[in-house]
Protein backbone atom coordinates (compact mmCIF):
# COMPACT_ATOMS: atom_id res chain seq x y z
CA UNK A 1 0.00 0.00 0.00
CA UNK A 2 1.45 3.36 -1.00
CA UNK A 3 2.01 5.85 1.80
CA UNK A 4 -0.01 9.05 1.54
CA UNK A 5 2.51 11.77 0.61
CA UNK A 6 1.26 14.58 2.85
CA UNK A 7 4.59 16.17 3.59
CA UNK A 8 6.83 15.42 0.59
CA UNK A 9 8.82 17.94 -1.41
CA UNK A 10 6.08 18.38 -4.00
CA UNK A 11 3.32 19.34 -1.56
CA UNK A 12 1.27 22.20 -3.11
CA UNK A 13 2.35 24.55 -0.33
CA UNK A 14 6.02 23.97 -1.20
CA UNK A 15 5.34 24.42 -4.92
CA UNK A 16 3.55 27.67 -4.17
CA UNK A 17 6.47 28.93 -2.10
CA UNK A 18 9.00 28.02 -4.80
CA UNK A 19 6.85 29.61 -7.50
CA UNK A 20 6.46 32.76 -5.42
CA UNK A 21 10.21 33.07 -4.98
CA UNK A 22 10.94 32.42 -8.65
CA UNK A 23 8.42 35.06 -9.71
CA UNK A 24 9.57 37.70 -7.23
CA UNK A 25 11.85 39.48 -9.68
CA UNK A 26 11.33 42.81 -11.37
CA UNK A 27 8.48 43.37 -13.83
CA UNK A 28 11.12 44.43 -16.36
CA UNK A 29 11.76 40.74 -17.01
CA UNK A 30 8.86 40.72 -19.49
CA UNK A 31 9.80 39.90 -23.06
CA UNK A 32 9.59 42.71 -25.64
CA UNK A 33 6.48 41.16 -27.16
CA UNK A 34 4.48 41.24 -23.91
CA UNK A 35 1.49 43.55 -23.80
CA UNK A 36 1.29 46.30 -21.18
CA UNK A 37 0.16 45.14 -17.77
CA UNK A 38 -3.42 46.04 -16.84
CA UNK A 39 -3.83 48.90 -14.36
CA UNK A 40 -3.95 47.90 -10.70
CA UNK A 41 -7.40 47.54 -9.10
CA UNK A 42 -9.15 50.67 -7.88
CA UNK A 43 -8.56 49.65 -4.25
CA UNK A 44 -4.80 49.66 -4.86
CA UNK A 45 -4.85 52.94 -6.78
CA UNK A 46 -6.89 54.73 -4.09
CA UNK A 47 -4.69 53.63 -1.22
CA UNK A 48 -4.22 56.71 1.03
CA UNK A 49 -0.80 58.33 0.70
CA UNK A 50 -0.73 60.18 4.01
CA UNK A 51 -2.62 60.48 7.29
CA UNK A 52 -4.79 63.32 5.97
CA UNK A 53 -6.22 61.00 3.31
CA UNK A 54 -6.75 58.12 5.73
CA UNK A 55 -10.43 57.49 6.61
CA UNK A 56 -11.46 55.96 9.92
CA UNK A 57 -9.49 54.79 12.97
CA UNK A 58 -9.95 58.14 14.71
CA UNK A 59 -9.35 56.39 18.04
CA UNK A 60 -5.75 55.83 16.89
CA UNK A 61 -5.09 58.65 14.44
CA UNK A 62 -7.11 61.59 15.71
CA UNK A 63 -5.25 64.65 17.07
CA UNK A 64 -3.30 63.68 20.17
CA UNK A 65 -4.11 59.96 19.85
CA UNK A 66 -1.44 57.37 20.59
CA UNK A 67 -0.49 56.10 17.15
CA UNK A 68 -0.56 59.52 15.49
CA UNK A 69 1.71 60.93 18.20
CA UNK A 70 4.19 58.07 17.76
CA UNK A 71 4.26 58.62 14.00
CA UNK A 72 4.72 62.37 14.28
CA UNK A 73 7.51 61.93 16.86
CA UNK A 74 9.24 59.18 14.81
CA UNK A 75 9.05 56.80 17.77
CA UNK A 76 6.82 54.05 16.36
CA UNK A 77 9.12 51.07 17.02
CA UNK A 78 7.78 47.55 16.50
CA UNK A 79 3.99 47.32 16.50
CA UNK A 80 1.14 44.94 15.71
CA UNK A 81 -2.02 45.94 13.86
CA UNK A 82 -5.01 43.74 14.74
CA UNK A 83 -8.23 44.23 12.84
CA UNK A 84 -10.62 42.95 10.16
CA UNK A 85 -9.70 42.96 6.46
CA UNK A 86 -9.92 46.27 4.61
CA UNK A 87 -9.41 48.54 7.62
CA UNK A 88 -6.04 49.96 6.54
CA UNK A 89 -3.33 47.85 8.16
CA UNK A 90 -1.06 47.72 5.11
CA UNK A 91 -1.76 51.33 4.22
CA UNK A 92 -0.85 52.55 7.70
CA UNK A 93 2.42 50.62 7.57
CA UNK A 94 3.31 52.30 4.25
CA UNK A 95 2.39 55.73 5.59
CA UNK A 96 4.58 55.16 8.65
CA UNK A 97 7.52 54.21 6.43
CA UNK A 98 6.98 57.32 4.28
CA UNK A 99 6.65 59.68 7.23
CA UNK A 100 9.72 58.27 9.00
CA UNK A 101 11.82 58.03 5.78
CA UNK A 102 12.34 54.31 6.37
CA UNK A 103 12.81 51.62 3.74
CA UNK A 104 9.58 49.60 3.45
CA UNK A 105 9.76 45.84 2.85
CA UNK A 106 6.49 43.95 2.39
CA UNK A 107 6.61 40.33 3.58
CA UNK A 108 3.77 37.80 3.38
CA UNK A 109 3.66 35.03 5.98
CA UNK A 110 1.43 33.08 3.56
CA UNK A 111 3.87 32.75 0.65
CA UNK A 112 7.31 33.43 2.15
CA UNK A 113 9.39 31.76 4.84
CA UNK A 114 12.24 32.18 7.29
CA UNK A 115 14.85 32.11 4.51
CA UNK A 116 13.34 35.30 3.10
CA UNK A 117 13.44 36.87 6.57
CA UNK A 118 17.18 36.24 6.70
CA UNK A 119 17.62 37.96 3.31
CA UNK A 120 15.67 40.99 4.49
CA UNK A 121 17.67 41.23 7.71
CA UNK A 122 20.98 41.07 5.83
CA UNK A 123 19.80 43.86 3.51
CA UNK A 124 18.60 45.92 6.50
CA UNK A 125 21.99 45.63 8.20
CA UNK A 126 23.79 46.73 5.04
CA UNK A 127 21.36 49.61 4.49
CA UNK A 128 21.87 50.74 8.08
CA UNK A 129 25.67 50.51 7.74
CA UNK A 130 25.89 52.37 4.43
CA UNK A 131 23.25 55.08 4.79
CA UNK A 132 21.99 54.87 8.37
CA UNK A 133 18.48 54.40 6.98
CA UNK A 134 15.99 52.41 9.02
CA UNK A 135 14.09 49.39 7.63
CA UNK A 136 10.44 48.68 8.34
CA UNK A 137 9.57 45.02 7.78
CA UNK A 138 5.82 44.72 7.28
CA UNK A 139 4.71 41.14 7.93
CA UNK A 140 1.24 40.64 6.49
CA UNK A 141 -0.86 37.91 8.14
CA UNK A 142 1.78 37.30 10.80
CA UNK A 143 -0.58 34.80 12.45
CA UNK A 144 0.08 32.43 9.53
CA UNK A 145 3.63 31.96 10.85
CA UNK A 146 3.72 29.34 13.58
CA UNK A 147 5.34 30.25 16.86
CA UNK A 148 8.69 28.69 15.99
CA UNK A 149 8.81 30.71 12.76
CA UNK A 150 7.92 33.92 14.59
CA UNK A 151 11.04 33.42 16.72
CA UNK A 152 13.07 34.37 13.62
CA UNK A 153 12.02 38.01 14.05
CA UNK A 154 12.84 38.27 17.73
CA UNK A 155 16.62 38.91 17.89
CA UNK A 156 16.43 41.52 15.10
CA UNK A 157 13.58 43.36 16.80
CA UNK A 158 15.55 43.35 20.05
CA UNK A 159 18.69 44.59 18.30
CA UNK A 160 16.80 47.36 16.49
CA UNK A 161 17.91 46.07 13.08
CA UNK A 162 14.30 46.41 11.91
CA UNK A 163 11.05 47.88 13.03
CA UNK A 164 8.58 45.03 12.68
CA UNK A 165 5.01 45.94 11.81
CA UNK A 166 2.84 42.84 11.95
CA UNK A 167 -0.71 42.71 10.61
CA UNK A 168 -3.22 40.12 11.74
CA UNK A 169 -6.95 39.50 11.61
CA UNK A 170 -6.59 37.12 14.58
CA UNK A 171 -6.28 37.85 18.29
CA UNK A 172 -2.53 38.37 18.84
CA UNK A 173 -2.88 37.10 22.41
CA UNK A 174 -3.30 33.63 20.91
CA UNK A 175 -1.52 33.95 17.57
CA UNK A 176 1.70 35.86 18.36
CA UNK A 177 4.45 34.61 20.65
CA UNK A 178 4.70 36.29 24.04
CA UNK A 179 8.25 37.51 23.44
CA UNK A 180 7.17 39.50 20.37
CA UNK A 181 4.04 40.76 22.12
CA UNK A 182 6.11 42.09 25.02
CA UNK A 183 8.35 44.01 22.62
CA UNK A 184 5.57 45.46 20.48
CA UNK A 185 2.67 47.84 20.93
CA UNK A 186 -0.67 46.41 19.80
CA UNK A 187 -3.11 48.71 18.01
CA UNK A 188 -6.64 47.47 17.35
CA UNK A 189 -8.19 48.67 14.10
CA UNK A 190 -11.96 48.77 13.91
CA UNK A 191 -14.34 48.09 11.04
CA UNK A 192 -15.00 51.26 9.10
CA UNK A 193 -18.39 52.82 9.74
CA UNK A 194 -20.88 53.84 7.04
CA UNK A 195 -19.71 57.45 6.96
CA UNK A 196 -16.08 56.39 6.41
CA UNK A 197 -17.04 54.02 3.60
CA UNK A 198 -19.28 56.60 1.92
CA UNK A 199 -16.40 59.09 2.03
CA UNK A 200 -14.03 56.54 0.46
CA UNK A 201 -16.49 55.78 -2.37
CA UNK A 202 -17.13 59.46 -3.08
CA UNK A 203 -13.40 60.18 -3.22
CA UNK A 204 -12.91 57.36 -5.73
CA UNK A 205 -15.74 58.73 -7.89
CA UNK A 206 -14.25 62.24 -7.98
CA UNK A 207 -10.53 61.48 -8.18
CA UNK A 208 -9.36 62.23 -11.74
CA UNK A 209 -5.83 60.92 -11.25
CA UNK A 210 -6.23 57.60 -9.45
CA UNK A 211 -9.96 57.05 -9.25
CA UNK A 212 -12.96 56.99 -11.56
CA UNK A 213 -13.33 60.76 -12.03
CA UNK A 214 -12.63 60.64 -15.76
CA UNK A 215 -15.61 58.33 -16.28
CA UNK A 216 -18.07 61.01 -15.07
CA UNK A 217 -20.33 58.46 -13.44
CA UNK A 218 -23.65 59.43 -11.88
CA UNK A 219 -24.29 57.75 -8.57
CA UNK A 220 -27.35 58.25 -6.39
CA UNK A 221 -26.90 58.63 -2.65
CA UNK A 222 -28.94 55.47 -2.01
CA UNK A 223 -26.61 53.50 -4.30
CA UNK A 224 -23.58 54.77 -2.37
CA UNK A 225 -25.34 53.84 0.87
CA UNK A 226 -26.10 50.35 -0.45
CA UNK A 227 -22.47 49.73 -1.38
CA UNK A 228 -21.25 51.06 1.97
CA UNK A 229 -23.65 48.85 3.93
CA UNK A 230 -22.77 45.71 1.96
CA UNK A 231 -19.04 46.36 2.34
CA UNK A 232 -19.32 45.27 5.98
CA UNK A 233 -16.71 47.71 7.25
CA UNK A 234 -14.18 46.78 4.54
CA UNK A 235 -12.89 49.62 2.32
CA UNK A 236 -11.49 47.17 -0.21
CA UNK A 237 -14.92 45.59 -0.70
CA UNK A 238 -16.54 48.97 -1.21
CA UNK A 239 -13.99 50.01 -3.84
CA UNK A 240 -14.18 46.63 -5.58
CA UNK A 241 -17.96 46.99 -5.79
CA UNK A 242 -17.90 50.53 -7.21
CA UNK A 243 -15.27 49.46 -9.74
CA UNK A 244 -17.49 46.58 -10.84
CA UNK A 245 -20.45 48.97 -11.11
CA UNK A 246 -18.39 51.31 -13.32
CA UNK A 247 -17.63 48.40 -15.62
CA UNK A 248 -21.32 47.53 -15.85
CA UNK A 249 -22.58 51.01 -16.79
CA UNK A 250 -19.58 52.38 -18.73
CA UNK A 251 -18.37 56.01 -19.00
CA UNK A 252 -21.05 58.56 -18.23
CA UNK A 253 -23.38 55.86 -16.93
CA UNK A 254 -25.70 56.00 -13.96
CA UNK A 255 -25.20 53.61 -11.06
CA UNK A 256 -28.66 52.97 -9.62
CA UNK A 257 -29.30 50.88 -6.49
CA UNK A 258 -30.19 47.98 -8.80
CA UNK A 259 -26.85 48.26 -10.62
CA UNK A 260 -25.03 48.60 -7.28
CA UNK A 261 -26.69 45.43 -6.00
CA UNK A 262 -25.71 43.54 -9.17
CA UNK A 263 -22.14 44.83 -8.89
CA UNK A 264 -21.91 43.74 -5.25
CA UNK A 265 -22.98 40.20 -6.13
CA UNK A 266 -20.73 40.04 -9.18
CA UNK A 267 -17.62 41.35 -7.51
CA UNK A 268 -17.84 39.43 -4.26
CA UNK A 269 -18.76 36.10 -5.83
CA UNK A 270 -15.92 36.23 -8.35
CA UNK A 271 -13.08 37.80 -6.47
CA UNK A 272 -13.63 38.01 -2.73
CA UNK A 273 -12.68 34.97 -0.69
CA UNK A 274 -14.05 36.73 2.37
CA UNK A 275 -17.45 37.25 0.71
CA UNK A 276 -20.61 35.22 0.51
CA UNK A 277 -19.05 31.97 -0.76
CA UNK A 278 -16.64 31.99 2.17
CA UNK A 279 -19.53 32.17 4.62
CA UNK A 280 -21.53 29.61 2.64
CA UNK A 281 -18.71 27.06 2.92
CA UNK A 282 -18.18 27.80 6.60
CA UNK A 283 -21.90 27.30 7.15
CA UNK A 284 -21.79 24.01 5.21
CA UNK A 285 -18.89 22.84 7.39
CA UNK A 286 -20.72 23.70 10.62
CA UNK A 287 -23.98 22.10 9.51
CA UNK A 288 -22.15 18.93 8.42
CA UNK A 289 -20.60 18.68 11.89
CA UNK A 290 -23.96 19.30 13.57
CA UNK A 291 -25.64 16.81 11.24
CA UNK A 292 -23.15 14.02 12.13
CA UNK A 293 -21.79 13.72 8.58
CA UNK A 294 -17.99 13.32 8.78
CA UNK A 295 -17.64 13.01 4.98
CA UNK A 296 -19.46 16.26 4.31
CA UNK A 297 -17.51 18.02 7.06
CA UNK A 298 -14.17 16.77 5.69
CA UNK A 299 -15.09 17.82 2.17
CA UNK A 300 -15.96 21.40 3.11
CA UNK A 301 -12.88 21.55 5.34
CA UNK A 302 -10.73 20.52 2.35
CA UNK A 303 -12.47 22.98 0.02
CA UNK A 304 -11.72 25.85 2.39
CA UNK A 305 -8.09 24.80 2.82
CA UNK A 306 -7.63 24.58 -0.94
CA UNK A 307 -9.20 28.02 -1.29
CA UNK A 308 -6.66 29.56 1.06
CA UNK A 309 -8.86 29.80 4.15
CA UNK A 310 -7.02 30.43 7.42
CA UNK A 311 -7.41 27.20 9.45
CA UNK A 312 -7.95 29.32 12.57
CA UNK A 313 -11.33 30.33 11.14
CA UNK A 314 -12.35 26.66 11.03
CA UNK A 315 -10.94 25.97 14.48
CA UNK A 316 -12.93 28.86 15.95
CA UNK A 317 -16.13 27.63 14.31
CA UNK A 318 -15.49 24.06 15.47
CA UNK A 319 -14.77 25.11 19.07
CA UNK A 320 -18.01 27.08 19.14
CA UNK A 321 -19.83 24.11 17.59
CA UNK A 322 -18.46 21.75 20.26
CA UNK A 323 -19.98 23.95 22.96
CA UNK A 324 -23.22 24.73 21.12
CA UNK A 325 -24.14 21.45 19.41
CA UNK A 326 -22.39 18.75 21.46
CA UNK A 327 -22.11 20.28 24.89
CA UNK A 328 -22.28 17.88 27.81
CA UNK A 329 -23.36 14.97 25.64
CA UNK A 330 -19.59 14.52 25.18
CA UNK A 331 -17.57 16.86 27.43
CA UNK A 332 -14.35 15.72 25.72
CA UNK A 333 -15.40 17.30 22.42
CA UNK A 334 -14.59 20.84 23.50
CA UNK A 335 -11.27 19.74 25.03
CA UNK A 336 -10.27 17.92 21.84
CA UNK A 337 -11.18 20.90 19.65
CA UNK A 338 -9.01 23.24 21.74
CA UNK A 339 -6.17 20.70 21.78
CA UNK A 340 -6.35 20.34 17.98
CA UNK A 341 -6.05 24.12 17.58
CA UNK A 342 -3.00 24.14 19.88
CA UNK A 343 -1.46 21.24 17.94
CA UNK A 344 -1.83 23.22 14.73
CA UNK A 345 0.07 26.12 16.32
CA UNK A 346 2.95 23.76 17.14
CA UNK A 347 3.04 21.97 13.78
CA UNK A 348 1.96 24.59 11.26
CA UNK A 349 0.85 23.57 7.76
CA UNK A 350 0.77 21.01 6.24
CA UNK A 351 1.29 18.66 9.23
CA UNK A 352 -1.15 20.75 11.24
CA UNK A 353 -3.96 19.74 8.88
CA UNK A 354 -3.96 16.28 10.51
CA UNK A 355 -5.24 17.44 13.93
CA UNK A 356 -7.76 19.62 12.05
CA UNK A 357 -9.06 16.54 10.22
CA UNK A 358 -9.05 14.42 13.39
CA UNK A 359 -11.03 17.08 15.23
CA UNK A 360 -13.49 17.34 12.33
CA UNK A 361 -14.18 13.60 12.34
CA UNK A 362 -14.52 13.47 16.14
CA UNK A 363 -16.99 16.35 16.33
CA UNK A 364 -19.07 15.00 13.45
CA UNK A 365 -19.37 11.57 15.06
CA UNK A 366 -19.90 12.73 18.66
CA UNK A 367 -23.36 12.56 20.32
CA UNK A 368 -25.19 15.87 19.93
CA UNK A 369 -27.05 18.09 22.37
CA UNK A 370 -27.82 21.79 22.46
CA UNK A 371 -29.11 21.66 26.04
CA UNK A 372 -26.27 23.88 27.31
CA UNK A 373 -27.00 26.44 24.62
CA UNK A 374 -30.71 26.46 25.44
CA UNK A 375 -29.94 26.73 29.15
CA UNK A 376 -27.71 29.75 28.53
CA UNK A 377 -30.39 31.58 26.56
CA UNK A 378 -33.05 30.75 29.14
CA UNK A 379 -30.87 32.01 32.00
CA UNK A 380 -30.01 35.21 30.10
CA UNK A 381 -33.68 35.83 29.39
CA UNK A 382 -34.52 35.34 33.07
CA UNK A 383 -31.68 37.65 34.12
CA UNK A 384 -32.93 40.40 31.80
CA UNK A 385 -36.47 39.96 33.11
CA UNK A 386 -35.44 40.18 36.79
CA UNK A 387 -32.49 42.63 36.89
CA UNK A 388 -33.22 43.72 40.48
CA UNK A 389 -33.75 40.30 42.06
CA UNK A 390 -31.76 40.06 45.28
CA UNK A 391 -29.53 37.21 46.39
CA UNK A 392 -31.41 35.14 49.04
CA UNK A 393 -30.14 35.97 52.53
CA UNK A 394 -29.21 32.41 53.44
CA UNK A 395 -26.62 32.12 50.62
CA UNK A 396 -25.00 35.50 51.26
CA UNK A 397 -21.68 35.64 53.08
CA UNK A 398 -21.66 37.33 56.49
CA UNK A 399 -18.09 38.48 57.25
CA UNK A 400 -19.21 41.22 59.69
CA UNK A 401 -21.41 41.26 62.80
CA UNK A 402 -23.82 43.73 61.22
CA UNK A 403 -24.37 41.44 58.27
CA UNK A 404 -25.06 38.53 60.62
CA UNK A 405 -27.54 40.64 62.53
CA UNK A 406 -29.27 41.44 59.25
CA UNK A 407 -29.78 37.74 58.60
CA UNK A 408 -27.00 37.14 56.08
CA UNK A 409 -26.05 33.44 55.89
CA UNK A 410 -28.77 32.50 58.41
CA UNK A 411 -30.26 29.09 57.64
CA UNK A 412 -27.61 28.11 55.11
CA UNK A 413 -26.96 24.34 55.02
CA UNK A 414 -23.52 23.08 54.00
CA UNK A 415 -24.03 20.39 51.34
CA UNK A 416 -21.11 18.19 52.44
CA UNK A 417 -22.69 17.68 55.84
CA UNK A 418 -25.46 15.63 54.23
CA UNK A 419 -25.75 12.26 52.50
CA UNK A 420 -24.64 12.40 48.90
CA UNK A 421 -23.29 15.95 49.43
CA UNK A 422 -26.76 17.29 48.75
CA UNK A 423 -29.36 19.08 50.83
CA UNK A 424 -32.54 20.68 49.45
CA UNK A 425 -32.48 24.47 49.60
CA UNK A 426 -33.24 27.32 47.21
CA UNK A 427 -30.44 29.08 45.34
CA UNK A 428 -32.53 31.24 43.03
CA UNK A 429 -34.10 34.57 44.03
CA UNK A 430 -37.73 34.48 45.18
CA UNK A 431 -38.94 35.73 41.78
CA UNK A 432 -37.48 32.65 40.07
CA UNK A 433 -37.85 29.97 42.74
CA UNK A 434 -38.21 26.55 41.13
CA UNK A 435 -37.23 27.70 37.64
CA UNK A 436 -35.43 25.22 35.37
CA UNK A 437 -33.04 26.42 32.70
CA UNK A 438 -31.01 23.29 31.96
CA UNK A 439 -32.90 20.25 30.70
CA UNK A 440 -30.44 17.54 29.66
CA UNK A 441 -30.94 15.49 26.54
CA UNK A 442 -30.83 11.73 26.21
CA UNK A 443 -27.55 11.41 24.28
CA UNK A 444 -24.15 10.51 25.68
CA UNK A 445 -23.07 11.81 29.08
CA UNK A 446 -26.13 14.01 29.43
CA UNK A 447 -28.23 10.92 30.14
CA UNK A 448 -26.13 10.43 33.29
CA UNK A 449 -26.58 14.08 34.25
CA UNK A 450 -30.33 13.63 33.82
CA UNK A 451 -30.32 10.80 36.38
CA UNK A 452 -28.50 12.96 38.97
CA UNK A 453 -30.83 15.89 38.44
CA UNK A 454 -33.87 13.69 38.82
CA UNK A 455 -32.55 12.28 42.12
CA UNK A 456 -31.80 15.78 43.45
CA UNK A 457 -35.23 17.06 42.41
CA UNK A 458 -36.99 14.19 44.16
CA UNK A 459 -35.03 14.94 47.33
CA UNK A 460 -36.02 18.58 47.04
CA UNK A 461 -39.70 17.73 46.61
CA UNK A 462 -39.56 15.47 49.69
CA UNK A 463 -38.15 18.41 51.67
Amino acid sequence: MNELNLFGEDHPDDVQRRTSRSNSGSASAESPGDTAAPPPPLAARMRPRDLDEFAGQEHLLGPGKALRSLIEQDEVGSILFWGPPGTGKTTLARIIAERTKAAFVHFSAVTEGVARVREIIAQARERQRVSGRRTILFCDEIHRFNKAQQDAFLPHVEAGTIWLIGATTENPSFEVIGALLSRSRVFVLRQLDLADLQLIVRRALLDQERGLGRLHLRLADDAIDLIARHADGDARRALNAIEAAATLVGPGGEVTPQVAHEAIQLRFARFDKGGEEHYNMLSAYHKSLRGSDPDGALYWMARMLEGGQDPMVMFRRAIAMAAEDIGLADPDALKLAVAARDAFHVLGPPEGYLPLAEMTIYLATAPKSNASCRALHAALEAARATPAAGVPLHIRNAPTRLMKELGYHEGYRYAHDYEGAYVPQEYLPDELAGARFFEPGTMGFESEIAKRLEWWRKRKEEG
